[in-house]
């Protein structure tokens, strides 16, 4: 079995100041994001100036929609203990799904401001998810949290009780790990960062209809993620909703899978190359 390495999430602290791994994870994220825009970019006939204006929305869409749809969908009861808890992104806390509510927001606006139709612009932006999808994942794995269910699989990794008293609630006192448990970080960022990233650039690399690049972003994240919430332990203030398996992440996942598999119904009937 694994064992969980010893990160410290805190990169450097200067006095009160302290840059955080799970930061930096989204600054790589969205730095790998603006380089590959600017390759596709240039391929599309963007300009540089275009890329950059959809890469700066995107981001302010990511931060504001992650984190307020995180607080609402996962802890609003952090928001009516102290509303400043919105505030605080360096602790983690980021929801994919409302950043994805941001992100189509500024989608919106971006191909409003360029008069272009939405989904070019969708088509264009969804190659370019997944390597901020890898990064936060490896920021979760980094933070310690988003943890699986126990196993027995030889990648399965036990967590010092110390740093996870949760983990070793039902273990002796003086048990100092725990037993091994499923890395579901580990397994998101390869699944929905690396896995994904490679159908899409493939899939993109070719003329498709309008939508149909979105359509495959939508069914294979949504796919992905459903799959990978079997084993991946609910958010503790929610547990599961239903049938002792239905978690919170699935249920926002639903309608991802069925509007990406209706984008791709509807790109295919109509043809129309983006």
């Amino acid at each position: 079995m694994l064992t969980y390495p010893d990160l410290d999430p805190v990169v450097v602290a200067v006095g009160p100041l302290k840059v955080h791994w799970y930061g930096l994870m989204y600054l790589f994220g969205f730095s790998v994001a603006w380089m590959l825009a600017r390759w596709r970019g240039t391929r599309a006939g963007w300009s540089s100036d275009q890329v950059d204006d959809l890469i700066f929305y995107g981001v302010i869409g990511t931060i504001i929609g992650g984190r307020v749809g995180y607080m609402l969908f996962y802890g609003f009861n952090q928001i009516l203990d102290n509303p400043l808890n919105l505030f605080r992104v360096w602790e983690g806390g980021m929801s994919f799904h409302g950043g994805l509510i941001g992100v189509l927001l500024a989608i919106w606006f971006f191909a409003h401001r360029q008069r272009l139709h939405f989904f070019q612009v969708a088509d264009f932006v969804a190659p370019l998810v997944p390597p901020g999808l890898f990064a936060g994942r490896l920021g979760n794995f980094i933070n310690g949290e988003l943890w699986g269910q126990r196993t027995d699989l030889p990648w399965g990794m036990r967590l010092p009780c110390a740093q996870f008293p949760m983990q070793c609630a039902d273990q002796p006192p003086a048990t100092l790990w725990s037993p091994p448990v499923h890395p579901s970080q580990l397994y998101e960022a390869a699944l929905e960062g690396l896995v994904l990233l490679l159908i899409l650039w493939l899939f993109s690399n070719k003329p498709r209809p309008m939508m149909a690049v979105s359509g495959v972003f939508l069914v294979g994240y949504g796919s992905f993620r459903f799959v990978v919430e079997f084993i991946r332990l609910p958010d503790v203030q929610i547990g599961y909703l239903a049938f002792n398996w239905l978690t919170m992440g699935q249920l926002l996942t639903l309608p991802m899978i069925l509007s990406g598999a209706l984008l791709l119904a509807l790109a295919y009937r109509h043809r129309a190359i983006s």
